[in-house]
């Protein structure tokens, strides 16, 4: 946590990348802990770093130069009238002093933002913004795109601004701009799109955990490939967590693009034999662009299986019950591909609950029955419902899913005024727009997940055509 303060660490930083390479960097790990934060408080917060750098990282500098600089530094970021990102947790490291305050202003860090925001704007008004003021450019550039894709491992975010900067400056000099800017976009295709996967995936394993993301990753492909067996897809999940938890912390420069091309390439030998859209991701010679594709795919259809067998109470509360658990909820993934992540998310915590519960219970027998029939009263019809109201989603355009929720609710509440009516619909189609689609944010879909979700949902997603 004090890294940030180690002066040693700081100026070996300074000095290898340079001021304009050391400023890029300190906006870039700025943007990223402070995703709620404004230009203008990221600009205050680097000109400070940058000017403690530039003073006490040269040759000849006193030796108490930096402690005596980022204790000022901390000073002000605790006075009334700080410039710097605003946290609720600051007031709490002001009351302490000397290291354990500068410790605990290095700590805080925003949640980050689930849904980016970064619009690419057009070539135009790209090209406009540079020539007006280049260096303010790259500093409002810098700080967007990194607040926006704050969980991008930091190599990634570097490389990925790095690339655009270079293309903006290069295109809009030239003499043919669109062809020059069409000729950089594909070039820096497989960056933007590592940047826009490692972005979810480690926001997922960050909100996750390691065993829960393993576990995402294995309901998402047994909807992709419903006909595929638990013993074929386990492995593959496994091995993509593997990746993240390696490196989405990792400063090494091609951890991402390096684990991530080995996953797709042991993926596509294990998987492509086994389906026909797999097979098609797996053609391409770039394997980047091959897992995003992938990731990309839509549920397949459900296939008529036979009901999912239920653990036993051994399976349950034996050694092995989280692969059992886990493999149940597999097969219901697989019975139900339309159902999103974020409510699979739910059941797999409640499987952990029961699990937790009833396995320490003076009965677990009774215990275990109990919920299971709860469960078959509630789980089908939940799961229904969910699948209905996202497969609707993924048919129809998004005004024909309003229309058709509109036309439900108005079927279903009758009583309802026109205003609470276009008020549910709108509700639902943000729920259904966000949270329905396979790479949906989990911790705002999660929010969004509680026992009344259930409720409305069927209220609003009427009879099947």
């Amino acid at each position: 946590q004090g890294r940030a303060y180690v002066r040693d660490k700081v100026c070996l930083e300074f000095q290898t990348l340079g001021k304009e390479g050391f400023r890029t960097l300190t906006f870039i790990m700025n943007s990223k802990k402070f995703s709620n934060a404004t230009f203008e408080e990221i600009s205050h917060l680097v000109h400070e770093i940058v000017s403690l750098a530039e003073s006490c990282c040269v040759e000849g500098a006193d030796p108490s130069c930096y402690d005596a600089g980022s204790s000022a530094l901390s000073d002000k970021s605790c006075s009334g009238n700080s410039p710097f990102p605003a946290h609720p947790g600051i007031a709490g490291c002001c009351t302490q002093e000397g290291l354990e305050r500068k410790l605990c202003l290095a700590a805080l860090q925003h949640p980050p933002q689930e849904l980016p925001h970064y619009v690419q704007p057009s070539n135009e008004e790209l090209c406009e913004a540079f020539k007006k003021d280049p260096k303010d450019f790259a500093d409002r550039f810098l700080h967007e795109y990194a607040s926006s894709y704050s969980q991008a491992p930091l190599p990634v975010l570097l490389g990925s601004t790095r690339s655009f900067l270079s293309m903006v400056s290069t295109c809009c000099i030239s003499s043919k701009p669109t062809a020059c800017f069409l000729k950089e976009k594909l070039e820096r295709k497989t960056l933007s799109l590592l940047t826009l996967m490692s972005n979810r995936a480690c926001s997922r394993y960050a909100a996750y955990g390691k065993d829960k993301f393993t576990f995402s990753h294995l309901t998402s492909l047994a909807q992709k490939m419903p006909s595929a067996s638990f013993e074929d897809l386990f492995p593959v999940a496994e091995d993509a967590a593997e990746v993240f938890a390696q490196c989405c912390d990792s400063v090494a420069e091609d951890c991402v693009q390096k684990k991530l091309s080995e996953h797709t390439a042991a993926a596509c030998a294990a998987l492509s034999a086994r389906d026909q859209r797999i097979a098609g991701c797996c053609e391409g010679k770039n394997l980047v662009q091959n897992y995003f594709c992938i990731s990309a795919l839509p549920p397949a259809p459900a296939p008529r299986l036979p009901e999912a067998r239920e653990p036993t109470d051994a399976q349950l509360c034996g050694g092995d019950a989280p692969r059992h658990a886990k493999r149940f909820l597999f097969e219901l993934a697989r019975r139900h591909t339309n159902v999103p992540d974020s409510f699979f998310s739910k059941l797999y915590d409640t499987s952990q609950h029961v699990r937790a519960e009833c396995c320490s219970a003076k009965d677990p027998p009774a215990c275990l029955e109990s919920k299971r029939q709860k469960m078959r009263e509630e789980l089908p019809r939940f799961l229904d419902q969910v699948s209905q109201l996202c497969g609707q989603y993924t048919k129809l355009t998004f005004l024909d899913f309003k229309k058709r929720l509109r036309e439900s609710l108005v079927q279903t509440m009758p009583e309802a005024s026109p205003e609470l009516l276009e008020q549910l619909v709108e509700q639902r189609a943000d729920f259904a727009s966000s949270c329905c689609s396979p790479n949906s944010p989990p911790l705002y879909c999660a929010s969004k997940v509680t026992p009344r979700t259930t409720t409305t949902l069927h209220r609003a997603s009427g009879k099947p055509a």
